[in-house]
């Protein structure tokens, strides 16, 4: 066994916990709303210090992790976004592209088998009903509080299994 699959995991969530995505919930806020624009904008997406700073702290003991409601077909861009901002290397789950199921069941799906191989250390996420669920699973969680909460990207992840 290597040294790095002895150590345990840090999951970072990545919209509005490191990535500012307050530039693109219009898109959101609209009727229709405009998934295709809203995806296409995340690399823009200005970085959160607060978040980078604790992914980074966090990879000096852990192996850091990404889990993500984004959809799979936003892989490149998510991986150029998190080079690009000095954040540390590691593995990124993300939502399969066409799974609608609430953020919260993704995330939680995933988490738990990541621990069946390995200690969660800490899973870091802005979504209340996804830090709710992961604390009652037995999970460490900090809430990124750092990001201004957006109603449209809370319904798009709980109501329509989006992001």
């Amino acid at each position: 066994m290597t040294d790095s699959a002895r150590r345990p995991l840090a999951v970072f969530d990545l919209d509005n916990t490191l990535a500012d995505t307050a530039h693109r919930q219009r898109f959101l806020e609209r009727r229709p709303r405009d998934w295709d624009a809203f995806f296409a904008a995340a690399p823009q997406d200005p970085p959160l210090a607060e978040g980078i700073a604790l992914a980074v702290e966090s990879a000096a003991a852990c192996e850091v992790v990404y889990l993500t409601g984004r959809p799979e077909r936003c892989r490149r861009d998510t991986l150029e976004w998190l080079a690009a901002h000095g954040c540390p290397e590691g593995r990124v789950y993300m939502r399969r592209d066409g799974d609608r199921r609430p953020a919260r069941r993704t995330k939680l799906e995933i988490l738990g088998r990541l621990a069946r191989a390995r200690e969660v250390r800490v899973l870091v996420d802005d979504d209340p009903l996804v830090c709710d669920d992961a604390e009652h699973a037995g999970f460490t969680v900090v809430r990124a509080t750092w990001a201004t909460p957006s109603g449209a990207l809370r319904q798009a992840q709980e109501g329509e299994g989006r992001t």
